[in-house]
Formats: structure tokens, sequence, C-alpha cells
């Protein structure tokens, strides 16, 4: 990591167009937000391209957009919303706002370490990829701390997903996922759940509208912390599977 580069980027703003923004949302992450964005920040500007940060608050009742805003990064955009929204909420307007030729959805816990992007990232530039998928799922992907409980839960909805809506991909769910601008504009526009079921909804969508998607192996680590009640968005994820088939039937995604 270049010292030079990465005090570069947070003190002086671009002049050029991004080859890459990275979207955060982020909802009372005051613990860790500040960490993953010095990861994020550090790594990503040793990488020898223009690139920009966003993150994408929803409504944090705590200190994590007044730490964020105290760091002083320039090509750091911080979006507050005035109330909670959802995640998938906040990811659509973080992707709203990008402006980089590559879009990348990465949560706020770093599971997934930020020197993954390349990865992804590579697919995208000389693959003629339009969506990479960060998986836990595929083979050569590296899982630490992953409960029983997490397992037997991530193999039911896959069949499930599998099943029902015949998406081939692995792993819905990973929280890092790269686009081309092209597709993350059109996808993000046609979503219409706002919840941690967005990443289902997405990747029906690129399937639909035919985007070119590959699903790539990356470490993961299950990060402490976790705000989300897994029992409670199962029942979310099932509910809005429904919704999803709905919305096909009814045309909603017609015209996405």
């Amino acid at each position: 990591m270049s010292y030079d580069a990465y005090h570069l980027w947070k003190t002086v703003p671009n002049t050029e167009e991004p080859l890459l923004s990275i979207v955060i949302p982020a909802y009372n992450e005051e613990i860790r937000i500040i960490p993953t964005v010095g990861a994020i920040a550090s790594h990503v500007s040793s990488l020898g391209f223009p690139w920009e940060l966003i993150v994408a608050d929803d409504g944090s009742k705590d200190r994590t957009v007044e730490l964020l805003q105290r760091t002083g990064f320039v090509n750091m955009r911080v979006l507050i919303a005035e109330k909670n929204g959802g995640k998938g909420c906040a990811v659509k307007r973080g992707i709203k706002a990008a402006r980089g030729q590559f879009v990348l959805f990465s949560d706020a816990d770093n599971s997934t370490p930020i020197e993954e992007v390349s990865k992804l990232l590579e697919h995208l530039k000389t693959g003629g990829y339009d969506v990479a998928i960060g998986s836990r799922a595929a083979d050569g992907a590296e899982v630490a701390q992953k409960s029983f409980f997490r397992h037997l839960l991530s193999n039911g909805l896959h069949w499930i997903v599998k099943v029902f809506f015949q998406i081939g991909v692995k792993d819905t769910q990973c929280g890092f996922k790269m686009y081309t601008r092209e597709a993350a504009v059109r996808l993000h526009s046609a979503q219409t759940i706002m919840g941690f079921s967005f990443d289902l909804e997405i990747l029906y969508l690129a399937g639909k509208y035919g985007f070119k998607i590959i699903e790539v192996p990356v470490t993961w680590i299950d990060a402490p912390g976790s705000k989300v009640d897994t029992r409670k968005e199962v029942q979310r994820f099932l509910r809005d599977l429904l919704k999803i088939k709905s919305n096909d039937l009814k045309g909603v995604y017609a015209n996405g």
C-alpha cells in the first residue's frame, strides 16, 4: 500500500471520471464504519485508478454520520437519509449517486475483505461480464466462522431459489457485488424490494434482462456485531420471493 496514494485520494478531489464507485450501506455502524472505510481507502487507493467512495446512511441514530464527516475524505460522499428505509433502499440511493464506470456494493462489516475487489473488477473489464457476484459457495471460496445454522439456512434458501426461480447463482446474499454502470442503473432502477432480500430481486432481474453474470469465489469471515435477526429475515425473504414472482406476472419489470 502506498501511503502517498492514500493521502492524495483523501485530500485532493478527483478530476477524472472514476473507474470504480464503491457503495456501502450503513445503519448504526459507529463501531465498525471507520475501520471499514479506512481499509477500503488504503487498499483501493493503491490500485492506481480514480475511484470514489459513497456511504449511504440509512437513518442511523448513532454517530455513524458524524464520524464519517469528521474524516474529511474529499473523495467520499455521505448520503444522509431522514429515516430508515432498509438496506436495499440505501444501496439503491448509493448506486443512483455513483459516477464510476463500474460500481461495487460492499457491506459495512467488511466480511468480504476489500482485497477481493480486483477479482471482480477484472471479470467486468476483460471478461465481457455485466455483473460479478462475490460468492461464499463457488469453488475456491474461503469461509471462516460461519455457524452451522447459517450453513443450513443458506443451503435451504439456495434450493428454493434454484428450484422456483431458476437462478443459477449459488450465493445470492453475499454483500459484495459489482456491476457495469449500465447494469447497475438499469437493475436498481427496476428494484422494488428495499429490505435484505433486494439482492435476490436484482439477480432475478439480471437474468431476465439478459445481463451476463459470473459468480466469483471470495474469502468471507462472519464478522461479529451483526444486527440482523436471521429468523425474521428468513420470513421476509420467503415473503419477498412471492412478491418478486407476483411483480413479474403483473408486468412490473417489463419496462425496466
